[in-house]
């Protein structure tokens, strides 16, 4: 296996999740009696760039289909985060009427809806049908693509060169990432910004976050690794923002290496030295990873087995992607979890990838009252705490299964 970044023989193991279907590949009924396709999800650490990505079995393609069902919009957190984004950088990079934010990956609109109230030139690029519909409803014009260097020149050519590159957790997704970064280069005007957002690996590595690991994430990043990349695509680290999304992330800003005129912060070396003295560049630091998932996958069939030997009642909520690499390999289906609800009208009535456990509505789980309710996003545990307060009305309990089984 070559290393998708720096093509260098990569063979340190960091965790075998044995083997799943894409993590977004709901089923719809009439699936239900057809094969599922599973591919091994196995990943590596390459030990000269330090890149950590996984074995390829699919093209991203198959990984991102027409029919893509998840819609960022449904997370009234995510929305508030772009919003407040969206703020910080109109006054930060002075954005006007004559400037324009191109977001990757831009899903249903829903950063670029923030863009436009502001009077801002906004486009899109989203390459899957589903969402880039959802945008369109919206006022937003999006190119329906995938992005990488040939779409960043034709870009730049039709004078539709950027002020601001906007791409939130998407650069763990794209399998050619250097061509990936390099459109970015050849896309933005001389003194353009362009952002990147993405789960930070520190933060996964610490809390034992592997259901964070699926077929379309191909790789798992740190600033270490993504400031390499960022310099080979043509593009300069200048700062770096920690944030509490998705159990931890950095915010990235980079300029083109040939015109770009900021200086770096402290910020950038505070968060490289802190991955080098945890030992980010080294073999130790990934050892022990396989054990602790294996430990959170046991507890949680050990939680699900105890429970129905009690005979307590258990849904579970949010039909994530994470949620479907947890319950795959932990080998859960409807005999210990009967039904995940989900907000989205996209996901309802369809079912869960390799589990095929049935994605139903929230009023399924008022009907139902369930004992426990199982938060499959984690990340998205204060939000739905309030949101699902109600579950508090006939005695019920929350659980999350990472980093350990928690109940309260």
């Amino acid at each position: 296996m070559r290393c998708r970044h720096c093509q260098a023989e990569v063979e340190q193991p960091f965790i075998d999740l044995a083997t799943a279907p894409p993590s977004n590949a709901y089923l719809r009924p009439d699936q239900l009696s057809a094969p599922e396709t599973f591919f091994p999800l196995r990943v590596r650490v390459c030990t000269s760039c330090w890149l950590v990505q996984t074995e390829d079995y699919a093209d991203h393609a198959q990984l991102f289909a027409s029919d893509y069902a998840y819609f960022s919009s449904m997370s009234s957190a995510w929305l508030a985060h772009s919003r407040h984004f969206v703020e910080m950088a109109r006054q930060r990079f002075d954005l006007g009427s004559e400037s324009l934010v191109v977001e990757v990956a831009s899903n249903d609109g829903y950063l670029l809806q923030y863009v436009r109230e502001a009077g801002i030139g906004a486009l899109g690029i989203e390459p899957t049908a589903s969402t880039a519909q959802a945008a369109r409803s919206k006022g937003i014009e999006v190119v329906e693509e995938f992005f990488g260097e040939r779409l960043g020149d034709r870009l730049a050519r039709e004078g539709r060169a950027a002020d601001l590159m906007v791409a939130n957790n998407v650069l763990a997704h794209v399998p050619s990432i250097n061509d990936f970064v390099a459109g970015f280069a050849r896309a933005l005007k001389p003194h353009g910004v362009a952002t990147f957002e993405f789960p930070h690996l520190a933060r996964m590595v610490e809390d034992c976050q592997f259901d964070t690991i699926y077929h379309e994430h191909f790789s798992y990043l740190s600033l270490v690794a993504v400031r390499r990349v960022l310099e080979r695509g043509g593009l300069g680290v200048f700062d770096v923002e920690e944030l509490p999304t998705h159990g931890g992330s950095l915010r990235v800003f980079a300029q083109r290496l040939d015109t770009g005129r900021r200086a770096a912060t402290p910020a950038v070396d505070v968060v490289i030295e802190r991955e080098r003295t945890a030992g980010l560049e080294t073999v130790a630091y990934y050892d022990g990873f396989q054990r602790r998932a294996d430990d959170i996958r046991d507890g949680l069939m050990s939680y699900l087995i105890q429970a129905r030997r009690e005979g307590r009642s258990v849904g579970a909520y949010g039909a994530a992607a994470k949620g479907n690499t947890l319950l795959n390999y932990a080998g859960v289906r409807t005999g210990l979890l009967p039904w995940v609800v989900d907000r989205s009208p996209s996901k309802q009535g369809m079912y869960m990838p390799g589990s095929r456990i049935p994605i139903v509505d929230e009023a399924h789980l008022r009907r139902e009252q369930p004992q426990d309710v199982l938060l499959l996003p984690w990340n998205l545990r204060a939000e739905l705490l309030e949101q699902l307060s109600y579950i508090r009305d006939w005695g019920g309990r929350f659980v999350v299964a990472v980093p350990r089984i928690e109940i309260w």
